[in-house]
């Protein structure tokens, strides 16, 4: 366990300072797209969102602001990290990890837009409710697609599929995140893409497990009579 922490702190080291270096002197675009990439990694890696934000202000490589800085807390970072222990290998078993997205689809999208309205706190309450609609909106299209896609890739009973494409969701977090404190500008663009990729895939995906479902429902039905 002790060894498996290490290793996350290496990793996430470097993207806090990251992180801490793009957040001095946000503007309202730079806070805005901030807001954006948190409502939308929480759709799909909650607890690594809240475990990244409350380790970078801990260490102090970001300065969080008040009604963010609970996940600071050592209690609140020993939950998160445990959590995104567990989530790490959950969802990376076929079958368990719908079941993982079944469970947490009213904690991550409720989630995503709590963090996203915190970012500007309750100093300012309307920029606060914007980007609490922002970020739920974009927690609930990043979550929907997530689901979508692990039910699809969950009709091949291999795990490799399940292994990769979970690692690329890890992997889009961190960037996220990144790519919204150092490039605020590039990952709007990079969101407007994305969504409009989500929108694509959800389309054809739904239509891939009607199918299936269809296929299925068929091998099961009675043969006729002769």
């Amino acid at each position: 366990m002790q060894a498996w922490l290490d290793h996350l702190l290496s990793v996430l080291q470097p993207a806090g300072a990251a992180l801490a270096q793009g957040a001095q002197g946000m503007d309202m675009p730079a806070l805005l797209a901030l807001a954006a990439a948190l409502g939308w990694a929480s759709g799909l890696r909650l607890y690594a969102v809240l475990f990244m934000l409350g380790m970078s202000g801990a260490m102090g490589w970001l300065v969080l602001p008040h009604s963010l800085q609970v996940l600071q807390h050592p209690l609140m970072l020993a939950a998160s990290g445990c959590m995104v222990f567990i989530e790490f290998f959950a969802d990376k078993i076929p079958g368990l990890d719908s079941l993982w997205d079944l469970v947490h689809s009213v904690i991550r999208i409720p989630g995503g837009a709590l963090l996203a309205a915190g970012v500007f706190g309750v100093d300012n309450g309307t920029m606060a409710a914007v980007a609490g609609l922002l970020g739920g909106t974009l927690a609930a299209s990043s979550f929907a697609t997530k689901a979508t896609t692990r039910a699809a890739v969950n009709t091949s009973p291999e795990p490799f599929s399940n292994i990769g494409v979970s690692l690329v969701e890890d992997g889009l977090v961190v960037g996220a995140l990144w790519l919204a404190t150092q490039h605020p500008f590039l990952f709007g663009i990079a969101l407007v893409v994305a969504l409009f990729l989500m929108a694509w895939l959800l389309i054809t995906l739904i239509a891939f497990l009607k199918a299936v479902f269809r296929r299925i429902r068929a091998w099961f039905a009675p043969a006729p009579a002769h």
